[in-house]
């Protein structure tokens, strides 16, 4: 059995072709987060004719999917910059920023701590608490900040919890962090699967805010982790141009860039994307509700965060009877504050969630 000490990435299907000696394309991931519908269907009909862009180095401005991306988030061409995935872009913001040290709300995901401690910045982590259903509480959060604290670092919806804090509430925390000199990178990486979106998104703030920076991507809801395509969001004028000074160019290729335009006005598979996820997360969050000796935590994302309370199993089990059966969870306990009682899965399509289910009501039971 592979014991979760044996860390990987949820996407990280090599090294369990290893250990199972399953092969990688018969595996259903559940622990990916990525769009169960693949593709985009326009970008798999038009992305031929575009091939021989490749013989040509991409507009460095990158200027028409700057155009695109603003028109798609809601906001102007100016305050966008792409980069070679979302990956880079908190690589160069924190680099830019160059905090001693910073604050993230956890558990979260582990790429913030390391870039954070690659720049030499040291790192402490703002809770959020089991009791609360992993909710974050505003007010204490605005408590604990103080002048010590250059960053603070928040995914909404955060991965592992799914869990959403509202526009309403980052703002007072915007509020709080200008007055103490503090830059916000807020990671939207999973926004767009929420189902109150206008509530949650922090675009509109951009515009008021010249502390806070929005990272988003399109590995997750466009389903093309391998186009290494992200953007940042930003009212800094002057933070951005920071950034620029030291990104190195082309980061994003001639490919990933028509990319980019094609899949960004598909709005028919936007459109099914979200109707998609908003009936299986209904369906499937209430299908592991119903499940005894299972705790399962208010989604927002595509994905959600349960805990086992039975004596008898734990995430380790529930993978190994999982992935024997070709089809690979997300162990949550490598996660700060989370143990092996708790794990992951996204919302897939309803065939494989009900084999999904029927195996961890198995299990479980």
């Amino acid at each position: 059995m592979l014991k979760h000490r044996d860390s990987f990435h949820g996407s990280d299907l090599e090294k369990i072709e290893r250990l199972y000696g399953i092969r990688k394309e018969d595996i259903i991931s559940f622990s990916a987060n990525v769009n169960p519908l693949g593709i985009s269907g326009k970008l798999r009909r038009e992305l031929p004719y575009h091939l021989d862009v490749i013989t040509s180095y991409p507009d460095r401005d990158y200027t028409d999917l700057r155009g695109v991306i603003a028109g798609y988030c809601g906001t102007v061409p100016e305050n966008i910059l792409v980069g070679n995935g979302s990956t880079e872009l908190i690589t160069l913001f924190i680099r830019t920023v160059g905090p001693k040290k910073a604050l993230l709300i956890g558990p979260t995901y582990s790429e913030y701590e390391r870039e954070l401690s690659l720049s030499g910045a040291s790192s402490a982590y703002f809770p959020l608490k089991e009791k609360d259903d992993f909710k974050l509480d505003a007010d204490a959060l605005i408590d604990s900040l103080d002048r010590s604290v250059d960053m603070l670092i928040m995914c909404n919806p955060n991965n592992p919890t799914s869990t959403a804090a509202t526009r309403d509430d980052i703002r007072r925390i915007l509020d709080a962090c200008r007055s103490y000199g503090i830059y916000v990178m807020v990671d939207e990486t999973y926004v767009e699967f929420a189902e109150k979106y206008d509530e949650i998104s922090c675009v509109a703030l951009t515009a008021d805010y010249d502390n806070i920076c929005l990272l988003r991507g399109v590995s997750k809801f466009f389903a093309a982790p391998g186009l290494r395509l992200g953007y940042a969001i930003c009212g800094n004028q002057g933070l951005l141009s920071d950034i620029s000074s030291i990104k190195d160019p082309w980061t994003v290729t001639s490919i990933a860039e028509t990319a980019g335009r094609i899949m960004f006005s598909d709005t028919e598979y936007i459109a099914a994307t979200k109707e998609l996820i908003f009936s299986e997360r209904r369906r499937v969050t209430e299908a592991l509700r119903a499940i005894p000796g299972l705790k399962v935590y208010e989604p927002a994302a595509n994905f959600v965060l349960c805990r086992i309370e039975k004596e008898n199993a734990d995430a380790d089990i529930l993978f190994d009877r999982a992935i024997r059966s070709n089809m690979m969870i997300r162990n949550c306990s490598t996660f700060t504050y989370l143990d092996n009682s708790y794990f992951r899965i996204c919302f897939m399509n309803p065939a494989d969630n009900d084999r999904l289910l029927a195996l961890i009501r198995e299990v479980i039971s």
